[in-house]
């Protein structure tokens, strides 16, 4: 599949396990994985943080191996869950980043051609999450409180 604003078609992709079921040395319940998810979820971790955490530390490859349920899932089950999801999350972020670049950098001309091509992913990407309803139909992405969001 082809990038949306680059000529590449990247071939990296993850490698998930044949097997869905967790490994036989793994001695951790479901419930203790649970709590440990919303353990770090109190702590300001984000989503994915937590699954490379629960991989790297724990040994815990697949949450959804042990668990049965992904980690928005398992948080939002805890009333833990992001009120926006991740990925539109660190675009916002991106782009509050490149526009305080520009404030200082008016001339960054590469800048200024990125960052809109940033809010289009934005915009898009809102327009999906309004039809699935994982933000409200009145929810809109403004570069003025785009900040407020972030921080």
């Amino acid at each position: 599949m082809g990038r949306l604003h680059a000529p590449g078609k990247g071939i990296a992709r993850r490698a998930l396990p044949y097997k869905r079921t967790p490994p036989s040395w793994l001695k951790v319940t479901s419930a203790d994985v649970e709590d440990k998810v919303c353990k770090l979820a109190k702590k300001g971790l984000t989503p994915s943080q937590i699954g490379v955490l629960l991989r790297d530390s724990e040994g815990i490859a697949q949450v959804k191996a042990v668990t049965g349920q992904k980690i928005v899932r398992i948080l939002k089950a805890n009333g833990l869950a992001p009120e926006i999801p991740e990925d539109l999350y660190m675009l916002i972020k991106k782009a509050v980043q490149v526009r305080k670049h520009l404030e200082k950098n008016r001339k960054d001309k590469d800048s200024k051609f990125r960052l809109i091509l940033i809010e289009s992913r934005i915009h898009r990407l809102a327009r999906y999450y309004r039809t699935t309803r994982k933000l409200p139909s009145n929810w809109k992405y403004e570069s003025a409180t785009a900040s407020t969001i972030v921080s």
